[in-house]
């Protein structure tokens, strides 16, 4: 949370690689301790979507020599459809959101 405040636009402070693995890393530790690995994916359904966008477009690309997304990511393809880099991350900030209540409420739902 403390990273949040500084990474504000404009951004001050970038967490590069370093950062980021250790945060995932921790989160992945979390998950399979407490013995929720499935949590990961709801949580996470960004990483998800980033990661399965990258999938689908170089697959399709192998195949078919033409581009799936215009480019990928995906968050790329929406900057390029003309939204602004602080429309998507808004937009990626609120689906992690409704994704985490979710996460929370499966995991209330189950214990």
């Amino acid at each position: 949370m403390g990273f949040l405040l500084f990474n504000a636009h404009p951004a001050k402070v970038f967490m590069g690689d370093t950062g980021s693995l250790a945060l995932g890393g921790l989160v992945g530790a979390m998950a399979i301790l407490l013995k929720l690995p499935i949590i990961l994916v709801i949580v996470g359904i960004i990483y998800v979507i980033e990661c399965l966008s990258v999938i689908i477009h170089v697959t399709y690309f192998k195949f078919t020599h033409q581009r799936f997304f215009k480019m990928a990511p995906i968050h790329h393809t929406f900057e390029l459809s003309g939204f602004s880099e602080t429309k998507v991350v808004t937009l990626f900030y609120m689906i992690t959101a409704v994704a985490c209540l979710v996460g929370l409420l499966a995991v209330q739902y189950m214990y």
